[in-house]
């Protein structure tokens, strides 16, 4: 993954500004699940000194990680792919199936150390809201972090499609009878490319409550999670194809 790709990734398409995820004074609860001591110890005592985050637990594999969520409801779990008893995929889809408090379960965020982890394609169909290498600066994984909590989702367009070419693709016709329109199928292409609804926006020459409404419709019509989510399914199907840049 380049520079670029993370800039992107973290702002959803918008550069590499800093991000508008909500005042300053608020805190980010964080959940880091690790089944490696070292890196778990490691990603605590770093993301618990940025501003805005307060680490407020840590698990050691996917059992845990669900157990822990339930307990202390924190807004964004870091969940590590490969871990024992249960991995970060069933972990994840565990977790987005049942409520977890008064604001529903929390938001996943996965870490890898391989951005062609053919985990972290599954881990975002089953629901999870992004994914960070666990080489990237600290700072954005924190962003990242905040990115999420905020409602947004982490696109990272190219290594996506890198992921994704490896995987068998259908046919459009292969979407769930999802019957969008010409108009959702070309805002879903735009959001593959990992731009932003202010951005698609301008790209359409229409308002940002019109592309909400797309993206809305988009997101209902595939079933899916959330904005992640719904770009894995157009790739998958084959709308959008792995060479498609916008």
């Amino acid at each position: 993954m380049t520079g670029s790709d993370a800039c992107s990734a973290v702002t959803t398409g918008a550069g590499c500004g800093p991000a508008t995820t909500g005042p300053a004074s608020t805190t980010v609860t964080l959940l880091i699940a690790d089944d490696d001591e070292v890196t778990r110890s490691g990603l605590r005592t770093l993301l618990a000194a940025q501003p805005g985050i307060a680490v407020v637990g840590e698990a050691a594999d996917g059992v845990e990680a669900v157990e822990q969520a339930r307990r202390l409801r924190p807004d964004v779990l870091l969940m590590d792919v490969r871990m024992p008893r249960r991995n970060g995929i069933e972990a994840t889809r565990h977790l987005l199936a049942e409520p977890i408090g008064p604001a529903g379960p929390p938001k996943v965020v996965v870490i890898t150390t391989f951005e062609n982890d053919g985990y972290v394609t599954a881990a975002l169909s089953a629901g999870a809201s992004g994914f960070v290498l666990k080489r990237l600066p600290v700072r954005q994984i924190a962003e990242a972090v905040r990115v999420v909590a905020a409602g947004e989702a982490i696109l990272f367009p190219a290594a996506l499609r890198r992921m994704v070419a490896t995987r068998p693709l259908g046919s459009a016709e292969a979407l769930p009878k999802a019957a969008l329109t010409g108009r959702e199928e070309e805002v879903l292409r735009l959001m593959a490319t990992g731009l932003s609804n202010p951005e698609i926006a301008d790209s359409l020459t229409v308002s940002l409550e019109t592309v909400k409404t797309h993206v809305g419709n988009v997101l209902t019509k595939l079933g899916a999670q959330n904005r992640t989510h719904a770009v894995v399914i157009a790739y998958e199907s084959g709308l959008v194809v792995p060479g498609f840049a916008g």
